[in-house]
């Protein structure tokens, strides 16, 4: 019988805090917005990609301290990592480094996104495989970069690498990966010697 009294409060517990961190986002952005017309500080001084890396901060905020939900930490990462990207293209004019760019915003933020919300609910196992989806993310990111600008000079002109650089850092990451496989490939056989009949 207490069981069926205990859900109401509950859910009014749960309605109440989003609402109020809501409530508290929205009357900082409406002060800013206020600040910004008194010295006439426009969307077009700050950076347009601003907006985009806004929203994605209350997103994750929302999602680590509010909602309390994982898929909102990754998007928020995704979003904060698209907006970052934008507002460097927005002001240097280098819309083409998208090339390899993505792969800040796929893997490399998603992980970042999975290995926070790791950390803040204590859950070793997204914590690691956050940390690994980052690190991949920033592996790919690392030899587009140096394929892109160092051998196709995707921007106008190759930066001035030695050509040993890009083969030497694609064995290094699959020297990476091959040592990450090795080791995932023993812990589940010495979990289930753990776990397993004897």
């Amino acid at each position: 019988m207490t069981d069926s009294q205990t859900p109401p409060p509950t859910t009014e517990d749960r309605s109440g805090p989003p609402a109020l961190v809501l409530g508290v986002i929205l009357v900082i952005a409406g002060a800013l917005l206020f600040v910004g017309q008194l010295l006439d500080i426009g969307i077009d001084d700050v950076g347009w990609p601003f907006i985009i890396v806004g929203i994605g901060v209350v997103i994750l905020i929302l999602g680590l301290f509010v909602n309390r939900e994982q898929g909102m930490v990754i998007g928020g990462t995704i979003t904060t990592t698209v907006g970052l990207v934008l507002l460097y293209q927005n002001n240097s004019g280098r819309w083409e480094s998208w090339a390899y760019a993505w792969a800040l915003v796929g893997p490399a933020a998603s992980g970042l996104g999975l290995a926070l919300w790791g950390a803040t609910t204590r859950n070793a196992a997204d914590l690691r495989n956050g940390v690994w989806g980052l690190l991949g993310g920033l592996a790919l990111f690392g030899i587009g970069f140096l394929f892109f600008e160092g051998v196709i000079g995707i921007g106008g002109e190759r930066l001035p690498l030695p050509e040993w650089l890009l083969p030497a850092a694609v064995i290094a990451i699959g020297v990476v990966l091959l040592g990450r496989g090795i080791l995932q490939r023993d812990q589940p056989d010495a979990g289930s010697a753990a776990t397993g009949e004897g």
